[in-house]
């Protein structure tokens, strides 16, 4: 019979990347978190991940299970959490919404310190803002404000979008009709590169499209990839272009591994919130989780 830890494993995989992320998350050993998975794989006969020495890639065939499965799984989850925070007293559970990457450079190491039981959701903005709401996460960081009454925001940092593009991609005419603010002739040709993306946040390709060309894209992306590092891996590797965080991309435009293609004119910068319900139970919780994530940000970027 399909054990539903499998599910709870693979899942925990998918969304950290690697299979000591995965572990820590679950409060797992790494060979447990090994056999799960082992076992899912022999049980659909599939392939899931492809395993290399810094990171789990999820193959078509993992793709395809995660979006079968993630909605239920959430769901039985946060069921989960409620019914364990209501009934059970001692060390509480703090969950977290925030970006993959954000997660893996300003709180993953910091995890075992903590002296509370910590969930990491990655997903959607909109989502993760109803999950606020609803009770099924205690704190997010995120550049969108909801409208519900009952949560509050805290600004702490803030992002530029901008675009970047392989290091073996051709860009003198698209740096020439920068140079000129030549915006028709620049989209027209963005438009027939190859572009990259994220599955769950293409709000960034379409804010700095809409803020640059007063349009949204209208083109449909070739390449959708679960995270931002998986875009620059890509990108160091060849041509295309996506648009993300410029933190998320510094060292490699330093290290002359990507290009950075055009900061736009203007320029796309972001607010970063954390976001809160007003009224919460683990207001110290949530207060270290916020000292340790904005200490860390600005350390980082």
């Amino acid at each position: 019979m399909l054990n539903l830890e499998w599910l709870r494993t693979f899942k925990a995989i998918y969304e950290t990347g690697t299979l000591s992320a995965a572990a820590q998350l679950l409060h797992l050993s790494q060979p447990g978190v090994s056999l799960h998975l082992n076992a899912l794989e022999s049980y659909t006969g599939y392939r899931l991940f492809e395993r290399d020495t810094r990171r789990m890639t999820p193959t078509e065939r993992g793709t395809l299970l995660y979006n079968q499965i993630i909605q239920p799984l959430t769901q039985l989850i946060e069921a989960e959490q409620l019914f364990h925070r209501n009934t059970k007293q001692g060390k509480p559970t703090i969950s977290v919404g925030m970006c993959f990457e954000t997660f893996q450079y300003t709180l993953e190491e910091h995890i075992a310190q903590l002296p509370f039981n910590l969930i990491i959701r990655f997903g959607e903005y909109p989502q993760m803002l109803h999950d606020l709401d609803t009770g099924a996460l205690d704190l997010i960081l995120t550049p969108q404000r909801g409208q519900q009454p009952n949560l509050e925001y805290t600004p702490f940092a803030k992002e530029q979008i901008v675009l970047i593009c392989g290091i073996g991609s051709s860009t003198e005419e698209l740096d020439r009709m920068i140079e000129a603010n030549e915006k028709t002739g620049i989209r027209d040709w963005l438009r027939n590169q190859i572009w990259y993306t994220t599955a769950a946040d293409m709000e960034h390709l379409r804010n700095f499209w809409l803020l640059n060309f007063g349009m949204l894209p209208d083109f449909k992306p070739n390449f959708v990839v679960p995270y931002f590092s998986s875009i620059i891996r890509c990108l160091s590797r060849g041509e295309g272009f996506a648009v993300i965080p410029s933190f998320l991309c510094r060292n490699e435009i330093m290290n002359r591994e990507i290009k950075l293609a055009w900061e736009g004119n203007p320029r796309l910068e972001n607010t970063l919130h954390f976001g809160k319900r007003k009224k919460t139970i683990y207001a110290k919780e949530i207060q270290q989780l916020e000292e340790i994530l904005a200490k860390n940000w600005f350390s980082w970027t």
